[in-house]
């Protein structure tokens, strides 16, 4: 028979093994005062209520053995750490050909366009053209168009936008493509 531990492990409640007659016990301590508690014996078959387990029954303790670690995603897979090297374009098709120029037209969009420094520089510049603008047309509207001031929810989107909002998709896929996990 092995040797118990010097030091041996407490249940939540406290309850160590006694390494010299193997009973359940609270050890001895040391009150802030000085005084000494004395060893208490655990009566077998006893479980303080500190160390009773929280009920699960078969189909929940099945649950939590085959249960995936917070936040992972089913089916993925992380990235090799090779670092790919980008194809030839000769062994590329031609349509892979014509998305590799529309990437590259993105690209030099994306480096065309300038950061403005504060939210205030959009602003002023939007005044002075929008004010002289609807003081020209006399501020007739259509009950069916929507503009920022008076939004129309109802009407139909303009074809101009859906189409810059199609290239935001396409400039959000690229970036989803680039992220890396680590």
């Amino acid at each position: 028979m092995s040797k118990p531990p010097i030091i041996p492990e407490t249940t939540a409640a406290g309850i160590a093994v006694d390494p010299r007659t193997l009973e359940r016990v609270i050890p001895e301590s040391r009150r802030p005062d000085g005084t000494v508690r004395k060893q208490i014996k655990i009566r077998p078959g006893f479980t303080p209520q500190e160390d009773v387990r929280r009920f699960r029954g078969t189909r929940q303790a099945q649950m939590d053995a085959t249960a995936l670690p917070k936040g992972h995603i089913i089916g993925w897979v992380p990235p090799s750490q090779t670092t790919t090297v980008p194809a030839p374009k000769a062994g590329l098709s031609k349509a892979q050909k014509k998305n590799e120029k529309r990437k590259e037209k993105r690209k030099e969009k994306r480096e065309e366009t300038k950061v403005k420094d504060s939210w205030e520089d959009d602003d002023e510049g939007e005044g002075e053209a929008d004010g002289g603008s609807a003081a020209a047309s006399g501020a007739k509207t259509d009950k069916g168009s929507h503009t920022p001031e008076k939004p129309n929810w109802a009407a139909a989107p303009d074809p101009k936008e859906a189409a810059k909002e199609g290239a935001e998709a396409e400039g959000l896929a690229d970036k989803l493509e680039k992220l890396e996990v680590r």
